[in-house]
């Protein structure tokens, strides 16, 4: 007999990582792509995570549905270890968390119809009655923004890339899933069509319910969605606070970085040099103790020696630094 996946009663957040490690084996090495990250995600909570490039957030996001296995650590679901759920009871879970790809055209099949493809996680999750998933269907293409009428027999290539996401958000949602994790879903978008889906995110975890890991590079796109933030850095979190509170008093030397990184509407200001010149260092062979050290204009000999720890700097306010900037 199947195992049913039974939803826990307490009161503890809603997800939970603990000690989370991901490594990919590359020949004779090893990618240290996320190293330790700890968090907590309340329920209704937007939690923002943000990073340059490779430093392992989309990795972090996927482990956590577990389409890559950590390593090590734990990740709790509703007080339940997905690390340790696999078959039926893992798919039975997978229909309460979902995922918003980057890309909202590939991530599209390009020979099936819309409905299809909205319809085909009700098919996985064993609703046979066709009236009833036309019924689905047609009621979260509404929600996004869409005429079922007009959308569901047509394919993937007739749409623009941000009708795409409004689909792709719609598939999500089909199920009624509690939590989603948006990897980038902004990032392949034009500027205008950027604050449309944000809007519509915004509507939807109002709507539904939902809890949300908003995935991003761009501070600016994570301060207008984020009740908290959490900086990464080469597989590691540097800072985690509320997102007002983080953006007027950053307390890490990254996060004052990414935030001055922000493009500033006016001809006349130039962007501030703070930081080393050189490459971000290799997650194959990362620098001893903080990993920022090697770009960081107050690392000393004591950076070098010791990995920071995340501790609290002010209320909500956490920063793994041993020279905060507060």
């Amino acid at each position: 007999m199947m195992q049913q996946y039974q939803p826990a009663t307490s009161h503890a957040p809603l997800l939970e990582v603990d000690n989370l490690v991901v490594e990919y084996p590359v020949g004779a090495r090893t990618v240290h792509a996320v190293s330790g990250v700890s968090l907590q995600i309340a329920r209704g909570e937007t939690l923002g995570l943000v990073g340059e490039s490779g430093c392992g957030k989309s990795t972090l996001g996927r482990a956590v549905l577990q389409l890559r296995r950590p390593t090590s650590g734990k990740v709790l679901f509703d007080g339940q270890d997905l690390t340790a759920m696999q078959g039926d009871t893992l798919r039975l879970m997978r229909r309460r968390v979902q995922l918003i790809f980057q890309d909202p055209i590939a991530s599209l099949n390009p020979r099936r119809r819309i409905g299809d493809i909205v319809a085909e996680p009700l098919m996985i999750a064993g609703v046979k009655d066709p009236a009833k998933r036309k019924q689905l269907v047609d009621e979260v293409l509404a929600a996004v923004g869409l005429d079922p009428a007009l959308v569901v027999g047509r394919l993937p290539h007739e749409f623009s890339g941000g009708q795409c996401q409004r689909i792709c958000i719609a598939r999500a949602l089909v199920l009624n899933p509690e939590f989603i994790i948006c990897d980038e879903p902004v990032s392949a978008l034009d500027v205008s069509i950027r604050a449309q889906i944000l809007n519509l995110l915004e509507e939807m975890k109002s709507r539904f319910g939902l809890t949300l890991l908003f995935i991003a590079h761009d501070l600016a796109v994570v301060k207008a969605v984020s009740d908290r933030v959490a900086v990464m850095y080469l597989g590691r979190l540097c800072e985690v606070g509320p997102s007002e509170q983080l953006f007027a008093k950053p307390a890490h030397p990254y996060t004052a970085l990414l935030i001055e990184a922000i493009p500033v509407p006016d001809p006349d200001v130039r962007p501030t040099e703070t930081v080393r010149v050189g490459e971000p260092p290799s997650p194959i062979a990362p620098p001893s103790g903080c990993r920022f050290r090697t770009r960081c204009p107050r690392a000393d000999a004591r950076c070098s020696a010791e990995m920071p720890e995340l501790r609290v700097v002010a209320p909500g306010q956490l920063v793994a630094c041993h020279h905060p900037l507060i």
